[in-house]
């Protein structure tokens, strides 16, 4: 083991990070389940960077109070402090967060994207073999979606129907906008900004280009919402064109100048309607790979693509600013199981290894998810997969993740 002493991750003027061989990492345990998943994941990591790297690099792990943890501590769901701490350590990891229906508090997950600029929400969807899948054919699903964190409907503008701020703005919108809303009417705004919208589409271009992947579609609802998806689709065009112009042609131009065969180096850049695209990636799914989408889009698809592929459970996902970047289990908190040692820690375990990657520990990462593959094929699994593969061995959650760190 290492005895060098822990280190900030620092973000160089060229934005690139400088990761010292003994990072301080900081980490939210997470609500309900994130008791069961976090501990796992932790353990998978640890096991992973110790053989890759022969025992030079190791994490060290600084917990942050917040959620249901933290108000019980400390009074606060989520703290200006430990929004300064991920700010300043560069990268953070975090299991599920209590998000009420309705009322309540606001939900986390949004507070922390928003208030840390972390405006990519990259959702990696890829079949690993055998998780059992509704598809006859998932492993032609291999996409990420990159999803606007920032606005759209989750900026949360809205009024309660009946309140006295919905019923200003009623009346100025039939008064001064010529509609004719009624005044039991919620009201909900959309806001999508071409700044916004350029800097998410030019993140999943350039993460397209250094991956080698061969198309970027812009997912949108432009036919209905013409000057909110309908511009964010024209905006990816043009950030295409203004930053990208040599390494990035249109589908369009695919066809009429180059007969449907895209030259070397070249990314495609097309669009398609929101609910065109759900059918698609039913049907076509070796047609996408690049997927670019404001918010609520976003959500829908990511847990739809997750879907094919296992659910949520197998899902890794991650938050990525210009400066910081926060990886996250994808699912829910599922109280029910909290405490039970029953849940699959999948999901938490691969975006770690997300942020392996992020950091550039490539081959700590690549051991994580050949560990954990591997660990699935020999039918050690947890409840949800056991019951779904004849012949699987049922574990706890803690057990699994032993199977899969015996296996880095």
């Amino acid at each position: 083991m290492t005895d060098k002493q822990p280190q900030k991750i620092t973000v160089s003027a060229t934005g690139e990070l400088n990761v010292p061989e003994v990072p301080i990492i900081p980490f939210i345990e997470g609500d309900g389940t994130g008791r069961d998943i976090w501990p796992a994941t932790r353990l998978v990591l640890d096991r992973a960077v110790e053989k890759t790297s022969q025992g030079r690099r190791r994490i060290e792990w600084l917990e942050l109070l917040v959620g249901e943890k933290g108000f019980h501590q400390t009074g606060q769901w989520l703290s200006d402090e430990a929004l300064q701490t991920i700010n300043d350590h560069v990268v953070a990891i975090k299991g599920p967060m209590t998000t009420p229906v309705g009322t309540g508090i606001r939900s986390l997950n949004v507070a922390i994207r928003q208030k840390l600029d972390l405006y990519a929400c990259v959702r990696p969807v890829r079949y690993i073999d055998p998780v059992p899948s509704p598809m006859k054919n998932p492993e032609k699903i291999n996409m990420v979606i990159f999803r606007e964190n920032t606005e759209d409907l989750y900026a949360g503008i809205e009024w309660q129907a009946g309140s006295a701020d919905a019923t200003k703005v009623i009346d100025f919108l039939n008064g001064q906008m010529g509609t004719a809303l009624s005044s039991d009417t919620g009201i909900g705004i959309k806001p999508i900004s071409e700044a916004n919208s350029k800097r998410l589409v030019a993140s999943a271009i350039a993460y397209a280009i250094e991956q080698g992947c061969p198309s970027v579609t812009l997912m949108h609802k432009g036919n209905i919402m013409k000057f909110t998806e309908g511009a964010f689709s024209r905006w990816g065009y043009e950030v295409a064109r203004e930053r990208f112009g040599d390494r990035t042609i249109t589908e369009a131009d695919l066809f009429s100048q180059y007969g449907g065969k895209a030259p070397a180096g070249k990314v495609v850049i097309k669009d398609r309607i929101a609910d065109m695209l759900f059918q698609q990636v039913l049907l076509r799914p070796d047609e996408f790979s690049v997927i670019a989408t404001p918010n609520l889009n976003g959500d829908y698809i990511s847990d739809a693509l997750a879907a094919q592929v296992g659910g949520l459970g197998m899902a890794p996902g991650a938050n990525i600013g210009d400066r910081c970047a926060v990886f996250e289990a994808t699912h829910g908190t599922a109280p029910k199981y909290a405490g039970l040692d029953k849940v699959n820690p999948s999901s938490l375990i691969l975006s770690g290894a997300m942020m392996l990657d992020h950091m550039g520990w490539k081959e700590a990462a690549g051991k994580v998810r050949t560990a954990l593959q591997a660990t699935i094929r020999a039918g050690i699994v947890t409840y949800d997969l056991a019951r779904q593969i004849h012949g699987a061995r049922e574990v706890k959650c803690s057990a699994f993740a032993q199977a899969i760190a015996e296996r880095c």
